[in-house]
């Protein structure tokens, strides 16, 4: 019966990677194309019907060029940081629900806290092992940025435990079968809708590839299927911080289509965020996290701590 159930887990997350994989594909050509419109130009419409086959092609053309490495660099730690990256942001996915249960079990929280917080160290040893000043600096202010915005992160989530009292995704979903925590807990979705954008690197947040002042940031030294998969992990991110979203506050039924529709939808947001929005002033970033969203949380999180003790003396 072990045998069983470990043929269907290993197939379940081989299923669950090529499509998270197939969805990264398509996002990067939704986000060409939304991006082209915005700008009132075409995106990519050559390759195939409609540019459909875009990503593939791009990624054809990524895997099979030269691989170029600074002679100065760690080569070993150069290599392997994107590889880890990539393996990290997807290993992220383990904790999604899934019909055949697979990895999900009652800690998937803590297991989202713990893998997001690794991704730290990859950004870290790529911006420091390519000997580069540029990209070290990069590495720098992703690290600060990424480890800034955790806190936050960390704090909204347990006002959401408090109201749930459970670690599992999937009670998240059973919580919120009549009404929805975007309703009641409107501001901290808001912080976290903002906080997830400032994790995954995006605009307005995107300062470890600021073009103007750092060419492209941590990643500047890496060619080929290095830059590749550090791009491949940050789309990914984005989709699985898309999937948080409505889990946490958008009642993420996970067995109907319009749960998807909402991920597409809220993957769209962070598009459209980056065509519209400048980028933010790296102080007024950190002001943002230090002296705005930590005492908010906090005075939720104490709040709702309150209102769940209220509520369960009254059960009593």
């Amino acid at each position: 019966m072990f045998y069983k159930d470990l043929i269907l887990m290993s197939s379940s997350i081989m299923i669950l990677v090529i499509t998270v994989l197939i969805g990264v594909a398509f996002l990067t050509l939704l986000e060409r194309k939304v991006l082209g419109y915005i700008q009132i130009r075409k995106g990519p419409n050559k390759v195939g019907f409609l540019g459909i086959p875009q990503p593939f092609s791009d990624a054809i053309k990524l895997f099979s060029k030269e691989n170029v490495y600074p002679n100065m660099s760690n080569l070993n730690l150069y290599y392997l940081s994107p590889v880890m990256n990539l393996f990290l942001s997807l290993l992220l996915w383990m904790c999604m629900p899934f019909i055949s249960v697979m990895l999900n079990f009652s800690m998937s929280i803590l297991f989202f806290l713990c893998c997001s917080s690794l991704s730290v160290y990859t950004i870290m040893i790529a911006g420091w092992s390519s000997n580069s000043n540029y990209s070290l600096l990069g590495g720098l202010r992703s690290v600060a940025q990424t480890i800034s915005y955790e806190v936050s992160l960390a704090l909204i989530l347990l006002s959401f435990l408090f109201l749930t009292f459970s670690l599992n995704l999937l009670d998240f979903v059973k919580v919120q079968d009549y009404s929805w925590f975007l309703f009641y807990c409107f501001p901290l979705s808001l912080m976290w809708f903002i906080s997830s954008l400032a994790e995954t690197n995006r605009t307005p947040f995107d300062f470890a590839e600021g073009e103007s002042e750092l060419v492209s940031g941590f990643n500047v030294e890496y060619s080929g299927g290095g830059f590749a998969l550090i791009f491949l992990a940050e789309y990914s991110s984005i989709l699985f911080m898309s999937m948080m979203c409505v889990m946490l506050f958008m009642g993420g039924n996970l067995y109907s289509f319009i749960f998807f529709l909402k991920l597409v939808s809220l993957s769209f947001v962070w598009i459209w965020v980056r065509g519209t929005l400048p980028r933010y002033r790296y102080d007024k970033l950190m002001y943002l996290a230090w002296k705005s969203f930590l005492p908010v949380s906090l005075n939720y999180l104490f709040f709702y701590m309150g209102v769940s003790v209220y509520l369960y003396i009254m059960m009593l």
